[in-house]
């Protein structure tokens, strides 16, 4: 049940309790008022039987009567006094007022019909009830005004907090009115401001620190091909490789951070090329088919081809994107790695423990390590991957299949491309 929903019931509610109230207030003061005023009659009816009854005229009073409510008689009995009382006989008759007062040891009563002031009553109420009714009709049209106009500003602002969070920093709520939801703007855009200057900050950061690495990077590498062959050599040649991949990558996540730096070059080529050229050069060549399913191992990697897409994109991007994934998958995961085309979309997988929890909710995160222990662990190359995605306006979906292990799945889809063909 939404806001409006909520705010809507919540006021109709309100303004049906109102009109409850007030319509029970109304008809009790307006009984008490009928029952006295007909009372008071009564009374002053019966004294003027007493005055009658006393010069010895008839007056028309009852005298002993037998139908007099025992309540009233006992009253009368008990203290000289007049008395009255409203009987409510039932069987479809309508109440009677009722007055008596005992003179010289007889009971002489009056009788008056309470007909008029019941129907009066019945009117009454069913006024009442329809004015409550339209009371909580116009309580129900105005919660959903108030919860429409409420709705819509409040959406406004979590449209554009979902925006920041998506990544687009420009996005800002108009603040309207000085209430609690206009502060509620003000302050997503405080927060917004926030973020983007600390993102902004940590890019500065990052790539002043890869650009003065790149120079002493580059002297190493160069050293290291005059050193003497043997394992030390290559030890030295291992950490230096490494330490110069991470630089190219923290200098990528730095470009891949300013919106519009990155453009991608577009051009129509085969999914299923894409797919053999990254796995190639992550691990080497070979050949072989299974039946129906265009199946080739490069290297390590096994390459299915089950439906065949030609897109439009950029190779060398996508390409970027599956290496990075496959050597996350060897890194991270078990043997064996596949790759699997499937019309516009190729995923990754391989049959490790899979990704850890935070990662499937929260995305992947730059220089984030998960226990090495579990073979979890996650630097730079998935962050290179969503950053190169939003470039070509495709899609990453994380997964950890039934099966085991962890699947990646980038689908072309939403960029561009031509229906799948074989």
């Amino acid at each position: 049940m939404g806001l409006r929903t909520k705010t809507a019931l919540v006021i109709a509610g309100t303004a049906a309790i109102v009109a409850t109230l007030i319509g029970l207030l109304v008809h009790h003061r307006t009984a008490e008022d009928q029952r006295r005023n007909a009372a008071r009659a009564a009374d002053a009816q019966l004294q003027d039987a007493l005055d009658d009854y006393a010069a010895g005229i008839d007056s028309g009073a009852l005298v002993n009567p037998r139908g007099l409510p025992a309540t009233l008689r006992e009253t009368i009995t008990r203290r000289p006094v007049r008395a009255t009382y409203l009987q409510h006989p039932g069987g479809g008759r309508d109440p009677v007022m009722w007055a008596a007062a005992r003179i010289d040891g007889d009971v002489l009563a009056v009788r008056r019909s309470y007909a008029e002031q019941t129907r009066a009553l019945t009117d009454l109420d069913q006024v009442l009830l329809g004015s409550g009714a339209a009371a909580t009709a116009l309580g129900c049209g105005l919660g959903i005004a108030v919860a429409a106009t409420a709705g819509r500003r409040i959406g406004a602002s979590a449209r554009t907090a979902q925006r920041i969070a998506d990544g687009d920093l420009t996005a800002r709520v108009e603040p309207k009115g000085k209430d609690e939801i206009a502060r509620l703007g003000a302050a997503v855009n405080t927060m917004a401001d926030a973020l983007s200057a600390r993102l902004e900050a940590e890019r500065r950061v990052t790539a002043d620190i890869a650009h003065e690495l790149r120079t002493p990077v580059a002297g190493l590498v160069t050293a290291v091909g005059l050193l003497p062959p043997g394992r030390p050599a290559e030890l030295v040649s291992g950490g230096v490789d490494v330490l110069r991949r991470l630089v190219e990558d923290v200098l990528e996540v730095a470009r891949l951070d300013v919106p519009g730096v990155e453009q991608a070059q577009r051009e129509a080529v085969r999914l299923s090329t894409l797919a053999r050229r990254a796995a190639a050069a992550a691990g080497g060549d070979g050949g072989g088919s299974a039946g129906d399913v265009d199946a080739t191992v490069r290297g390590d990697v096994d390459v299915t081809v089950r439906t065949d897409a030609t897109v439009e994109t950029d190779p060398r991007r996508v390409e970027r994107i599956l290496i990075n994934l496959i050597s996350n998958a060897r890194r991270h995961g078990a043997a064996p790695v596949t790759l699997e085309v499937d019309g516009h979309a190729v995923s990754v997988r391989d049959h490790g423990p899979g990704f850890p929890a935070d990662l499937l909710t929260e995305g992947p995160r730059r220089f984030r390590t998960g226990a090495r222990e579990r073979g979890t662990g996650i630097g730079l190359g998935l962050t290179i991957v969503e950053g190169q995605a939003q470039v070509l306006g495709a899609r990453v979906t994380y997964e950890n299949p039934p099966t085991g292990g962890a699947r990646v799945t980038l689908d072309l889809a939403p960029d561009t491309g031509q229906g799948p063909h074989s």
